[in-house]
């Protein structure tokens, strides 16, 4: 079978920027900065204080009393798939639902609802654990929730590879798309780790930020003074489907996907290689996918976490690839405003690049203040930019040496 044409015709977005995507894009557009002092838990002895935390989150308003079975995570990623799935004018009952799927990432899933049943064991004892203990727990309860609620029948499954984990699934969902093992495909991801565990965690390993007295100012990717990540929770959910398919029924086109590459460092469980050659591969894979030469790419949405060692091998990574050409590229970090949503900040990012190919206009990275001799690219510091984009890559790098680039283009028929 020859290759298909795979677009984005649907998205959904909740993050501390927002909570459906029309308002995630305007705050993106905006470069505001979601992060704050932390709220939903006791941060006093945490080293670090801040997060981006979704705010006025209304499960049981938005999913019905069927929320209270769905851990955080999960909430988000259905919250989003529907409505992604609104938003693409997809009537399921007119489709082969056999030819739907659902292709998903997480990079840890249900982690409130481990530590809550924890609590009970040991407070209370084994017999008050819920059980609904493992069906909100589990990571896949994402994908398998989606397809549920919409009779989608066809290749589900979920992806967890850290913070590569949604780009991962992106990049085997376009394949799916591409290939004709579906027509249809929900795909993104969903993460909820704003908890004291993994606040705890990540501040020991020292890999988020400490700037607590300031922190709409915290994530600063590629800055000088950057110190580290800030947390963020939510999701970002596209639907792909098959070019003719979406022709067929009038559906609004945002971009088209055109390549995926994934490589691995094979280097060290949470440190990026420095000379960055894992992800100057899985861009140059994606490229080739999508059977692109490196100056007709005028955007990345950068990894871009705020953390010194990664900001600088994926600026070489950049570099490497593009070499000559990358002064002329525009790169952006969705992180700076939007906070690291791990597993899902691919799913996240992927939605935002989307609405800068459709409309022509690519958001900042925000906080940039102070150039580093080792980041020397331009970052659209601070103010979003004018930008006719001709092909822009998403690049996703997660703990365990995890690369993933997606290539995208400007749909123009």
């Amino acid at each position: 079978m020859s290759r298909r044409r795979v677009v984005v015709t649907g998205l959904g977005a909740i993050c501390g920027l927002g909570n459906d995507a029309p308002a995630v894009w305007a705050g993106a557009k905006a470069g505001r900065s979601s992060a704050r002092a932390l709220t939903r838990i006791d941060p006093a002895d945490l080293g670090s204080r801040i997060a981006c935390e979704v705010r006025d989150f209304d499960a049981e308003a938005l999913l019905g009393h069927g929320a209270r079975k769905l851990d955080l995570f999960c909430q988000y990623g259905v919250v989003a798939a529907d409505e992604a799935l609104r938003d693409s004018g997809l009537d399921p009952a007119r489709e082969d639902l056999d030819r739907c799927a659902v292709i998903t990432g997480s990079g840890i899933g249900g982690l409130n609802e481990l530590e809550t049943q924890h609590t009970v064991l040991v407070e209370r004892g084994a017999r008050r654990v819920s059980p609904f203990f493992i069906p909100r727990l589990m990571i896949n309860a994402l994908s398998g929730n989606i397809s549920i609620r919409n009779g989608f029948r066809g290749p589900n499954y979920i992806t967890a590879s850290a913070c590569a984990s949604s780009s991962h699934a992106i990049g085997l969902a376009f394949r799916a798309v591409r290939d004709g093992d579906c027509d249809i495909c929900m795909t993104g991801g969903a993460e909820a780790t704003i908890t004291r565990l993994a606040m705890a965690g990540f501040s020991n390993m020292k890999a988020m930020s400490v700037r607590n007295d300031d922190p709409e100012r915290a994530s600063r990717p590629f800055d000088r003074d950057r110190d580290g990540f800030v947390m963020g929770e939510g999701a970002g959910m596209l639907l792909l489907e098959e070019l003719g398919h979406a022709k067929k029924r009038g559906a609004r086109i945002y971009a088209e996907v055109k390549g995926f590459g994934m490589t691995a460092d094979a280097h060290h469980i949470t440190a990026p290689t420095p000379e960055g050659k894992g992800p100057a591969d899985a861009m140059r894979l994606a490229l080739r996918d999508g059977g692109v030469d490196p100056e007709r790419v005028n955007y990345i949405n950068a990894h871009g976490t705020s953390t010194p060692l990664n900001d600088a091998a994926e600026t070489r990574a950049i570099r490497t690839v593009f070499a000559g050409h990358a002064a002329r590229l525009s790169v952006s970090s969705t992180k700076s405003m939007a906070g690291h949503l791990l597993g899902a900040s691919g799913g996240l990012e992927l939605v935002l690049t989307s609405l800068m190919a459709r409309e022509g206009v690519v958001h900042p990275t925000i906080n940039y203040e102070n150039g580093d001799p080792e980041c020397d690219l331009d970052y659209v510091p601070n103010e979003a930019r004018p930008l006719r984009i001709d092909h822009a890559l998403s690049n996703s790098l997660g703990f365990g040496g995890h690369n993933v680039s997606i290539l995208v283009a400007r749909f123009d028929g």
